[in-house]
C-alpha cells in the first residue's frame, strides 16, 4: 500500500468512528462538504441553526526546499502553538498595565 492509500485509509478509520459519534451525541446529521471535510447543524439555546465544520487531514508536513517534505511533528506544533498564544497574552497584558499606568499618571498630573 502506498503513502497516500494509507494515509486515505487512516482518515476514513477515524471519520467511520467520529461521523457516528457526532451525529449520535448531537442527535444531528453529519454531511460530507468538501474533501476530509464535514458539516453537522446544531441548534442553539434559542433553536437557531448553527453549523459546526470538521476537517480531518492527515498533513505531509513542510517543504523543505530539496523537492521533499520535513515530517509533521504534530506536539512540536501544538507546542509552538501553546508558546504563541501565552506571548500573545503576555503581550496584551503588558500593553493593558502600561495603558492603566499612563492612565493614572494622567489622572495624578490633573488632581
Amino acid at each position: 500500500m502506498g503513502k497516500e492509500a494509507s494515509k486515505t485509509k487512516i482518515r476514513d478509520s477515524i471519520l467511520k468512528e467520529l461521523i457516528p459519534f457526532l451525529e449520535d451525541k448531537y442527535d444531528t446529521y453529519v454531511k460530507q462538504v468538501g474533501s476530509g471535510e464535514y458539516t453537522m447543524m446544531i441548534p442553539d439555546e434559542e433553536g437557531n441553526k448553527i453549523y459546526a465544520n470538521i476537517k480531518v487531514s492527515i498533513p505531509r508536513g513542510t517543504r523543505n526546499g530539496e523537492g521533499g517534505y520535513t515530517p509533521y511533528n504534530g506536539y512540536q506544533i501544538a507546542k509552538d502553538y501553546k508558546d504563541e498564544t501565552e506571548a500573545k497574552v503576555q503581550e496584551r497584558a503588558v500593553k493593558k498595565a502600561m495603558k492603566e499606568a499612563e492612565k493614572g499618571k494622567k489622572k495624578s498630573e490633573g488632581e
